[in-house]
């Protein structure tokens, strides 16, 4: 699903390096630029002045300070994520298949612990339960019998996010008897086996090399742990808001609801930054009303941001007087609205400034195993969703998922790939 960013647009110029430090006093960032060549690895530090930054840098995995979270759990944020966690499974099954193993050992190297039960924990593990089911018996399957998919979540419900109704039927669906095809696999397991079990109400308190220990003071010796719990800010997300938090400012006062997100208005002007920052995505926060950290909110505040500069507005028409804030961004005169921007005029009953950016709740989606998910569909602002479940669900789920990637080569590939696995189950190899 990955896509060069080059190919985005043709007018951007992009520079590959890491951003360590943004200056709002002199409208510069400082950037880092690491090139490997061979054994040998040069540092070049440059800087690049703006006129007008965004900043959409996202979030990183937050664990809470919890001891050994960091040093011995996988994460779910990159790619190289991903590929880690693929060639640890299969390690695990590898390593599970020594014959001087006892079973209690191979009972705990094959136990996953997926930490955290919100949409990215449930989809990992219900993907983590159709591998075992769908290839397990054509790879492993006299190993099926030691595997153990546990999801561990703190608070007393899964899917926080979605309708009561749809989180019973999350957890039906991952909880049911694991299905397997050939009669033979199914009698090697123990009777009343349970792939996946469900932790509710249970803190992590800490994670050792080899167990998870829990806040009741149980443990769970596990081969791989998960970490989908929650997302932190990044250092410099942290850094700018320092920059620009001095001394009462609105970017600290911003803070109380914003939390180490860029605190930011109705039009995405981050809050002391003069007009001149804006932010969107999982590292910012609009203080008059906030926002799910979702990728589909992240998207329609790209494309608000962009019509409002591609149309000309004036992002910092200067301090009001009376209130001693930056005033709304207005049109520019010389440009005709557009039909969208004349309906937006009219909701708020001012053609004079920018229509602040409002969210348009699409519903939310889940993948639940064994062909299956979940759909939370927003029709009207304030009506009842509209909810799906089992096939409807995965097809919703499947379309939906197809049609936002990127490009028309990706969702060629994406296609290609399902039908490859279908066909030819997962690919297990190692590179």
């Amino acid at each position: 699903i990955t896509e060069p960013v080059r190919d985005i647009s043709k007018k951007a110029n992009f520079l590959e390096a890491t951003a360590t430090n943004i200056d709002p006093k002199t409208n510069s960032i400082t950037c880092e630029s690491v090139i490997c060549e061979g054994t040998n690895c040069k540092i070049n530090d440059f800087t690049v002045e703006y006129d007008r930054l965004i900043v959409t840098v996202g979030a990183q995995t937050n664990t809470f300070g919890i001891p050994g979270v960091r040093e011995h759990c996988a994460f779910l944020k990159q790619v190289e994520d991903a590929r880690r966690i693929r060639t640890s499974i299969v390690n695990l099954f590898e390593r599970a298949n020594i014959p001087s193993l006892t079973d209690e050992e191979r009972k705990a190297i094959l136990t996953f612990a997926v930490i955290g039960a919100g949409p990215t924990g449930i989809e990992f593990a219900a993907e983590l339960r159709d591998f075992v089911e769908n290839d397990g018996p054509k790879y492993y399957p006299n190993l099926l019998k030691f595997v153990r998919i546990k999801v561990i979540e703190a608070s007393s419900t899964v899917l926080a996010p979605f309708d009561k109704s749809l989180q019973n039927e999350a957890i039906r669906q991952l909880t049911s008897a694991p299905k397997f095809r050939d009669p033979a696999v199914a009698n090697l397991l123990p009777e009343q086996f349970k792939l996946t079990e469900l932790l509710l109400d249970s803190g992590v308190k800490e994670v050792t090399d080899e167990k998870i220990l829990l806040s009741d003071g149980s443990e769970i010796p596990y081969g791989l742990a998960v970490w989908a719990a929650g997302n932190g800010p990044l250092p410099i997300t942290l850094n700018l808001i320092d920059a620009l938090g001095n001394g009462g400012s609105e970017q600290t006062e911003g803070q109380a609801i914003a939390r180490g997100r860029l605190a930011t208005d109705p039009w995405l002007r981050v809050l002391g930054g003069e007009g001149k920052i804006f932010s969107y995505g999982d590292c910012s926060c609009i203080v008059d009303g906030q926002l799910p950290a979702t990728a589909q909110v992240a998207s329609q505040q790209g494309e608000y941001l962009a019509k409002l500069f591609s149309r000309g507005y004036n992002m910092s028409p200067g301090i009001d007087p009376e209130e001693g804030i930056l005033m709304p961004p207005t049109p520019d005169p010389s440009v005709e609205k557009s039909i969208s921007e004349k309906i937006s005029s009219f909701a708020i009953q001012n053609d004079e400034i920018a229509a602040p950016f409002q969210f348009l709740n699409l519903g939310i989606l889940a993948y639940t195993g064994g062909g299956s998910a979940l759909a939370q569909l927003q029709v009207a602002p304030d009506g009842e969703p509209v909810k799906g479940t089992g096939k409807v669900g995965f097809g919703l789920w499947r379309s939906v998922y197809l049609t936002k990637q990127v490009s028309l080569r990706n969702r060629v590939l994406v296609l290609l790939d399902w039908l490859k696995a279908q066909a030819f189950g997962r690919d297990i190899t190692r590179v």
